[in-house]
């Protein structure tokens, strides 16, 4: 006998794709996950390609991987996809340390940050 499978934290109609670890602020990662979020996927594909950020490369593949579980792992069809949410978390922050002037020193802080992004299939409307 095995363990028990936990019941699934999303509805029947939702897909989900997490990033982990983006060597990016989340204050500047939010900036760009507000482009997408109550967008129909295609519109939120062609912000994110379009987009100047440089992060924006890194949401868009993370987009991608929502949308292809919800066609391949939930069988959704991919035509009435929303993001329904996009949000960010803080992540781990390296610290390093930067010589100064008279025996100092001054820290230097390299942020990182968590993406998820949920997709919602919804029908009827295309």
């Amino acid at each position: 006998m095995g363990k028990k499978s936990m019941p699934r934290r999303l509805a029947d109609n939702e897909a989900m794709a997490k990033h982990q670890g983006l060597r990016v602020s989340p204050q500047k990662l939010n900036l760009v996950a507000g482009l997408i979020r109550n967008k129909h996927v295609s519109d939120a594909l062609n912000d994110l390609e379009f987009s100047h950020k440089r992060i924006s490369s890194d949401v868009y593949k993370a987009l991608l991987s929502a949308i292809s579980n919800a066609e391949n792992n939930h069988g959704l069809d991919i035509d009435n996809l929303f993001v329904k949410e996009a949000y960010v978390g803080k992540g781990m922050v390296m610290k390093r340390m930067r010589a100064r002037a008279r025996g100092r020193s001054a820290k230097i802080l390299k942020p990182h940050s968590n993406l998820t992004i949920i997709v919602q299939e919804i029908k009827g409307v295309a």
